[in-house]
């Protein structure tokens, strides 16, 4: 199974990409392995956590339902993440 490296944060010059990185690694959330394969292109990791903070943090349902979902999601395809 190809593996692709996680971007080392100290190799990031962008100051919104790396307040992405040290979000997920503050809380969690989205996961910071995922964020960090992501970095590896800016508008991937852009539109994914502006599309994750309307979503889960702003969004209208109350988050343990939204993590119902999440679960619900991951199980239905066998995540395994």
């Amino acid at each position: 199974m190809p593996r692709i490296p996680y971007v080392d944060p100290a190799s990031v010059t962008d100051p919104e990409i790396l307040g992405y990185l040290e979000r997920a690694r503050r809380e969690g959330t989205p996961r910071p392995e995922s964020q960090a394969i992501r970095a590896h292109n800016p508008g991937v990791i852009r539109a994914f956590s502006q599309a994750w903070d309307l979503t889960f943090r702003h969004g209208v349902l109350d988050h343990g339902v939204k993590e119902l979902c999440r679960v619900y999601v991951s199980r239905s395809i066998e995540c395994e993440y």
